[in-house]
């Protein structure tokens, strides 16, 4: 599809305010179209080739025929163009050509045919050479608009089966090439009558490898034009047996809407600094992304890959300094802090959880067993069974108490999982009941009792302000005042410990006793010391490997995911006019918007401009509501009179802590979507990127230039 306007002479492009319109599908109206716009080299072409291929922009058309709505403009039905500046050919009847001519008038005609001789052999031969060319862009088209159909709908090129694409005979691609042959691609035809087929597998990775680089220049490009950005990674994936790294970015955009793109992934192979180097160099180097503009990171990860991160994470901030580490928004605090602890017990709660939260989605029956399984075990306390099954009904194992509601449910949990598993009714199937019983070995050990207690009892203490920093702007704003009481309850728990792990060890004790669960130290630690395991003791024991180090880690993380800088980057949510409005008699926190004072348009006129502000907001008149949240502030109308706190408040809106409105978020969701819907032997990385971004607003005829100049020697029709 051509990105210009198809009438001789008219310079308009897809880029320009004025719109361009597909050629009719109807032949009669698209006949009428050729005509109008004089090009001879059109008549031959079908009406399904010109409406793929060709366009006419506004100027050519009466007003009257476009419609025009805050969505979309579109042609009327019957539209056909009648504006043209050039000079309109002579049409049967109008203009006669003399059939009088001078001796003169011969000489000279006879004279401009011997010069032009030479140049008219010339041009037989480029015309020779044209349509070719124009048949190979148009061949090149047809795939990538196949192969932008399959990855936009998920579909892999290479069809059922553990194939790769060295057989493309009966693939998906091969299956919609025969299609649109079949349809009247009479390009497509004519390669495979030759050729015996329309693309080789090379040629389709090729295709992949520019379709995959036509996508991330859009967005790098996207980024660019915006400013300043956040890096956010997601677990590690396998694909085609490597480890990849997800990467996404989070920028803040010209209409000022907080956006989020999935950038690709990154192969994870490697240790340490010569790990981190790689992933940099892959960024910056290939992808095009300059970090100078990076203001934020967030990662997620689980605790076998946790190290690599925070050596990739501490890399970055050391060559980038204003790239802070925060939490990220898709992660709850609690449970990022759980998936970051290497701890053999600590481990085997979040796997359990994972399946857990696999099984019971699988089916409404087992969330019914559940529900029957909580009431017997809450008879006299209806009020607290009902919130439990409400709970349940939702993803618990991901929310800021989801420890303390497995901790609640965890007899019950365990009667179920058995029940379904023993299957005395023959209700469910065998891969339902290995699933019941593997969950079934996990509750019954005292090491998962022994780590699920110890994360509900120290993670108390930061639940609350986990809630707060992901929530609304006033929340957000007061967690980030209450991290230092956050963190004093802490270190009174470290410096304690011994007396909270005998709390927390008989808590644990008494609820493996009635559940039926020995408390012992795990069988894998007495493998390894068989000359100890007389002596050693499971309180003691627990207390060394998971109560000191849980409460360690916890300490840790809370300060190196909120830093100073961190802290008053969220504290900026001052100039939300919710929270101006809930603590006006207050003065404007000036020196917390100073971390971004080499960031914003004139730090001279920053005091002024803020005090300014802060007058605007702080008195409330009657009726009148305030933006209560980042989102609504960023909207208003007049806050372009406000150019530093505009900036300011864009810098906010790419901070990865802050959750993203639902409209906002479509990437993160995309991705979810594509990795829990694509079989494992069918995620393709490339087709990923192209899934997740189709409306990133790249087109065909950019993505046939760049193939053509990066693969210049053609697979010639033979």
């Amino acid at each position: 599809m051509q990105n210009h306007c198809a009438v001789p002479n008219c310079t308009s492009v897809i880029s320009d305010p004025q719109p361009l319109f597909r050629f009719p599908h109807d032949p009669e109206r698209s006949k009428k179209w050729v005509e109008k716009c004089q090009r001879k080299d059109l008549i031959d072409k079908s009406p399904d080739q010109l409406h793929r291929y060709y366009r006419l922009c506004g100027k050519h058309f009466e007003t009257s025929l476009i419609d025009c709505d805050a969505q979309s403009t579109v042609l009327k039905d019957d539209a056909v163009p009648t504006i043209f500046d050039m000079p309109s050919q002579p049409q049967n009847g109008q203009v006669k050509r003399s059939k009088e001519t001078t001796k003169d008038d011969e000489a000279e005609s006879r004279g401009r045919k011997k010069i032009k001789k030479s140049q008219a052999d010339k041009a037989k031969e480029d015309v020779k050479t044209v349509p070719e060319e124009d048949e190979y862009r148009e061949y090149l088209k047809s795939l990538f608009e196949v192969l932008v159909l399959l990855g936009e709908q998920s579909i892999p090129p290479a069809g059922p089966g553990d194939r790769k694409q060295d057989d493309l005979g009966s693939s998906n691609f091969q299956a919609l090439l025969e299609y649109r042959m079949n349809c009247g691609d009479e390009v497509l035809k004519k390669r495979y009558d030759v050729n015996k087929e329309c693309c080789s597998s090379a040629q389709l990775s090729q295709l992949i490898e520019v379709c995959e680089k036509c996508i991330r220049s859009k967005l790098v490009e996207e980024v660019k034009q915006n400013g300043f950005f956040s890096l956010l990674t997601d677990d590690l994936l396998k694909i085609s047996g490597e480890w990849h790294l997800p990467v996404f970015v989070r920028f803040v955009d010209q209409s000022n809407y907080q956006r989020e793109r999935f950038f690709g992934f990154l192969r994870f192979e490697g240790d340490g600094d010569a790990l981190a180097e790689t992933l940099l160099s892959e960024m910056t180097d290939k992808w095009g992304l300059d970090m100078e503009q990076c203001r934020g990171q967030a990662h997620s990860c689980s605790g076998i890959h946790f190290d690599k991160i925070k050596t990739f994470s501490a890399k970055l901030m050391e060559r980038y300094p204003m790239a802070v580490l925060t939490l990220r928004s898709t992660r709850t605090l609690n449970m990022s802090l759980a998936n970051g602890m290497a701890l053999s017990g600590v481990q085997l709660v979040m796997s359990t959880f994972k399946k857990i939260e696999s099984f019971f989605s699988q089916s409404h029956l087992l969330q019914l067993e559940l529900e029957h399984a909580i009431l017997i075990f809450y008879p006299d306390k209806e009020e607290k069974a009902n919130e439990l099954k409400e709970i349940c009904h939702t993803s618990w194992t991901s929310r800021h108490d989801a420890f303390e509601v497995a901790v609640d449910i965890l007899e019950a949990l365990l009667l179920c999982v058995d029940s379904v598993h023993d299957n005395e009714d023959m209700r469910w199937n065998d891969q339902v009941t290995h699933d019941a019983l593997e969950i079934s070995k996990a509750l019954a050990d005292f090491e998962f009792v022994m780590a699920l207690v110890v994360l509900k009892n120290a993670m108390t203490l930061t639940r609350a302000f986990g809630k707060n920093v992901q929530g609304k702007a006033p929340d957000v704003h007061f967690a980030a005042t209450s991290l230092k009481a956050v963190l004093h309850s802490l270190k009174e728990v470290s410096d304690n410990i011994d007396v909270y792990h005998e709390f927390w060890n008989d808590e644990a004790v008494n609820l493996a006793t009635a559940m039926e669960i020995p408390v012992k130290v795990p069988r894998s630690f007495l493998r390894k010391h068989q000359s100890e395991s007389g002596a050693i003791r499971p309180e003691s024991y627990y207390k060394d490997h998971l109560s000191v180090p849980v409460v360690n880690h916890i300490i840790k993380e809370i300060n190196e995911l909120f830093c100073e800088n961190h802290l008053k980057s969220l504290r900026c949510l001052s100039l939300v006019p919710a929270v101006i409005e809930q603590h006006k008699s207050t003065e404007p926190e000036e020196d917390s918007i100073q971390v971004y004072k080499n960031d914003i348009p004139n730090a001279g006129t920053l005091s002024a401009e803020l005090h300014c502000w802060w007058v605007k907001w702080s008195k409330k008149g009657k009726g009148e509501t305030f933006p209560s949240n980042l989102h609504e502030t960023l909207q208003l109308a007049d806050v372009k009179f406000f150019p530093n706190m505009l900036a300011v408040l864009r810098l906010i809106g790419i901070l990865p802590t802050l959750a993203l409105e639902d409209s906002c978020n479509v990437a993160y969701k995309r991705f979810k979507m594509y990795m829990e819907n694509t079989p494992d032997k069918f995620k393709s990385k490339s087709l990923a990127l192209l899934n997740m971004n189709y409306d990133v607003g790249y087109d065909l005829d950019s993505m046939v230039e760049v193939y053509m100049n990066t693969y210049p020697e053609r697979e010639e029709v033979m």
